[in-house]
């Protein structure tokens, strides 16, 4: 039974999808009742999996030639859950937020979709079957990107799917790497067969896991493969962001644990490189959202600089070793936080832009004034992803913060320098600090600062009961999981963290005042970067009120300014080289003409630019089967038809 369970979770929703265009024909009302049922089932099933078969697991050989291996349990029986629950609440939201929009129905098709694949990244057993499903998602949710068909949303599609590819390609070179050096991609064989590998071989395992976490990472928005993020949550529809942002990043991160917990365990030089990408990823997310006067761009690049705090929780578990309890809890309980705050402050974005058809700040100033529902559930995601003490974030940063901490007392204890982190703890306060300035001055434009003029005043109740419902959710186990950590955070670090094979540790008095101290430095931090930085760089003063000023200089866009020119030199380069054999070859067929038929001239003719890779008398035209493209194209057919050949 818990073989077809584990199938089902992955089945259903895809399955299902194919529904969404028939309901619709038939009545509307049937179609949203049916995204709605169809996650709320996965969330069933999914806690009867972690319920009643927390170990359950599932071989199907042959699938896709090597096979794919399912495995319930810890941390990723978790994040199933969590991802199930946001599925669920945001399938109780989509209907209001798409009530007058065209073409939502191919957004339900590929949203369950991705539900399916996303399950089996998470109920992976072995880095071939977390591939393949992570493929998938990557493909099916580059729709939800591209949704509105904007240019805005097409460049923004263009540039994720891009990320997943180019991240696609160097993860499965990683894996092809590790299967060749190891023998076996499970991730319950990899910690011995690292043991076993020659120490001749260390720089080709480094090179492996650097191409996988170059894979992850992208998915992650880690540093510096972020920039899909700050362009694609703009774009997309709100439900989306709210998935995207809670939950899809987390499967780069997953993949990012599984390499520092399974291949590089306790390896210095592989956590270093990993803290240094998550400090960078911590500090720039946080920098990029306090300039942003986008509401939906400022929470993406709260995304970055989140998963950034959880990549340090990632590396602080190598570098603690066996006493990294506080580290892996940090990490489980950050990525759960993260999931549920961004659920409510996405969706909340979405309540606003409906309202106000713009996420400009200078718009939406106000609208929030006399909305006293709303007002507080934004309030509870803020505070939470600003580290209050009592809500829910503060627990997770405060165990993040505290492993940087003891690993430097370790440190000073056995009489070595703690080198750089100091540093890292000191910029660990200041992102938190940040983080507090930047959602302080989301609260205060929305809520507090006079209203827009032009505004519309809504005809109806902002908020439908379905939209409350997954707001009040969301918040609510904000709220419960903040005020009584020992009893609900505590229990779930605890089993999610046996997944990432951390020691018992002990029970954390959360609220006294050494761990409050951290807390407390981070918010004076944001209260002055607000006065100072945000009232007094970043606004101005107008006739009808204060204006929010976008101060981030436009040449520090790291796509527009290295990746785009970067990739358009290597197809001009690419062209260069084809078009230089192609001459090539041109003149040894002419000098061929020329020594062969002295008497006969003319009978080959050289290729023209219109007719790149042709020899005929045709007259001068552009013909799809006679340039350079449609070679292309038969090229990359033939590669797909070699993976395949490979695969089956």
């Amino acid at each position: 039974m818990e073989k077809i369970l584990l199938l089902l979770l992955i089945l259903l929703p895809i399955l299902a999808s194919v529904w969404v265009f028939p309901l619709r024909r038939r009545d509307r009302r049937y179609r949203n009742l049916f995204i709605r049922i169809v996650p709320a089932a996965e969330l069933l099933l999914t806690l009867l999996l972690v319920l009643v078969w927390p170990d359950a697991s599932l071989e199907l050989p042959g699938v896709c030639g090597i096979g794919l291996h399912l495995q319930a349990g810890s941390l990723g029986s978790l994040l199933a859950l969590v991802s199930a629950f946001l599925w669920a609440a945001t399938g109780l939201n989509c209907p209001n937020y798409f009530a007058a929009a065209e073409g939502c129905n191919r957004f339900y098709l590929f949203w369950l979709m991705t539900l399916g694949a996303l399950m089996g990244v998470f109920l992976a057993a072995d880095f071939f079957t977390l591939f393949v499903f992570f493929e998938m998602m990557s493909m099916t949710s580059y729709v939800w990107v591209a949704q509105n068909e904007t240019p805005e949303a097409i460049r923004a599609g263009q540039t994720y799917l891009a990320v997943a590819v180019i991240g696609g390609m160097a993860l499965l070179a990683g894996l092809v790497l590790l299967q060749h050096l190891l023998g076996t991609l499970a991730f319950a064989d990899l910690p011995a067969a690292v043991s076993a590998l020659p120490a001749g071989k260390r720089g080709m395992l480094y090179a492996a896991g650097g191409l996988a976490l170059a894979g992850f990472g992208a998915k992650a928005g880690m540093f510096p493969l972020h920039i899909w993020l700050p362009k694609a949550h703009p774009a997309a529809p709100a439900p989306a962001s709210a998935l995207l942002s809670g939950i899809l990043t987390k499967s780069g991160v997953f993949g990012a644990l599984i390499l520092s917990r399974y291949l590089f365990w306790a390896e210095i030089p592989w956590n270093t490189v990993v803290l240094a990408l998550g400090v960078v990823t911590m500090v720039l997310g946080a920098v990029l959202a306090l300039f942003s006067i986008d509401l939906k761009r400022t929470l993406a690049c709260s995304s970055m600089s989140q998963i950034g705090f959880i990549l340090v929780g990632t590396a602080m578990q190598g570098f603690l070793s066996g006493e990294n309890a506080l580290a892996a809890w940090g990490t489980v309980l950050h990525m759960l936080n993260h999931s549920l705050v961004k659920l409510v402050l996405f969706v909340a974005a979405g309540v606003i832009y409906v309202g106000t058809h713009s996420l400009n700040l200078n718009e939406i100033r106000g609208w929030g004034r006399n909305k006293p529902v709303l007002k507080i559930l934004f309030f509870i995601g803020g505070a939470s992803i600003a580290g209050v003490p009592g809500f829910s974030g503060y627990v997770s940063k405060t165990l993040l913060h505290e492993s940087i901490v003891e690993y430097i007392h370790l440190l000073e204890h056995a009489g070595a320098d703690p080198g750089w982190f100091p540093m890292v703890e000191r910029l660990f306060l200041i992102a938190g600090g940040l983080t507090a300035a930047y959602m302080t001055k989301l609260f205060v434009a929305i809520f507090v600062s006079s209203r827009a003029a032009g505004q519309r005043l809504p005809l109806q109740s902002y908020l439908s009961r379905g939209t409350l419902t997954a707001l009040s959710c969301g918040a609510s186990l904000l709220l419960l999981l903040g005020l009584t950590p020992n009893w609900t955070m505590e229990p779930l670090a605890q089993w999610a963290s046996g997944f990432l094979m951390a020691d018992p540790g002990h029970s954390v008095h959360y609220f006294s005042w050494v761990n409050l101290q951290g807390a407390l430095i981070s918010l004076g931090i944001g209260a002055a970067v607000y006065l100072l930085v945000v009232r007094m760089l970043l606004m101005e003063r107008g006739p009808e009120g204060a204006v929010y000023q976008d101060r981030w200089p436009r040449r520090l866009d790291l796509e527009e300014a290295v990746y785009r020119p970067a990739l358009s030199a290597l197809a001009f380069a690419g062209a260069l080289g084809a078009r230089t054999a192609a001459s090539l070859g041109d003149w040894l067929v002419m000098l061929g003409e020329k020594i062969l038929f002295t008497k006969a001239p003319g009978i080959f003719v050289p290729k023209h630019d219109e007719t790149f890779g042709t020899y005929d008398r045709k007259p001068r035209r552009f013909l799809l089967g006679e340039t350079f493209s449609f070679d292309l194209m038969l090229t990359g057919c033939g590669l797909i038809v070699l993976l395949l050949y490979m695969l089956l």
